[in-house]
């Protein structure tokens, strides 16, 4: 008795064509899994872009001339004051003077690696300690009133404003606004020698986060140094 064959391709043919499809197999193989490879390194979250972190660069190595001049009384440097927004803020900030220049941005990937009030106040410190002691309210002489029977004058600075403003899309400037008073304390109350507004801008290299922050440390530095010359005058 004849066995009988499922009706289609004779056996030899059915056999070659296995034979055939098995390259064809793994390649689908192959094909399946760099598919799956690509889907997994998708799917493996990336590290966030961390931030451009600024400061006021390296101004301890300057080499600053011996001062021939006489030492100056010492002053009490208070802690200085940021306006604005928080104290401990760190965001680099700008304004777009041609759209809505009231508005504050800040930059997503810039930050300044202190706030900007604690900058300003360690460059005040190196400026003025040039030519005079600068005492913390917590130090000890800074309550002991000196040979004349004076107790050391205090400087208190209110950063109120610390931005790049871009008057356009390609133009910028470094924009520094601080108050700064000075009194002298006593047992009676505090006596007023001064206050003044000062207001610096430096332009901008660049119109990005590089160039706002240089500007606006060159902003400072002037900054310092008209407080320095001031405090000198009203001290007289």
């Amino acid at each position: 008795m004849q066995l009988s064959r499922p009706h289609g391709l004779p056996e030899a043919a059915r056999g070659a064509s296995l034979v055939h499809n098995v390259p064809m197999m793994y390649k689908n193989l192959a094909v399946m899994g760099s598919l799956l490879l690509l889907v997994g390194c998708a799917a493996v979250p990336q590290a966030p872009a961390r931030p451009v972190l600024y400061d006021f660069g390296p101004g301890w190595m300057d080499t600053l001339p011996a001062s021939t001049l006489a030492p100056l009384s010492p002053v009490v440097l208070a802690d200085v004051q940021g306006a604005g927004q928080a104290d401990a803020s760190t965001a680099v900030q700008y304004r777009l003077a041609y759209d809505n220049a009231r508005q504050l941005r800040a930059y997503q990937l810039a930050r300044w690696n202190q706030p900007p009030a604690q900058l300003l106040e360690q460059a005040l410190r190196s400026t003025l300690g040039q030519r005079r002691a600068v005492l913390r309210g917590t130090d000890a002489r800074a309550a002991a009133p000196g040979a004349t029977g004076v107790r050391p004058a205090v400087l208190r600075v209110q950063l109120e404003e610390f931005s790049q403003v871009f008057t356009s899309t390609t133009d910028s400037v470094g924009l520094v606004r601080v108050r700064a008073t000075v009194v002298v304390p006593s047992t009676s109350g505090e006596q007023l020698l001064g206050q003044r507004v000062f207001t610096t801008q430096q332009p901008a290299a660049s119109a990005d986060a590089a160039g706002g922050t240089h500007a606006l440390a060159e902003a400072a530095s002037v900054v310092v140094q008209d407080v320095a010359q001031w405090l000198q005058e009203v001290q007289r």
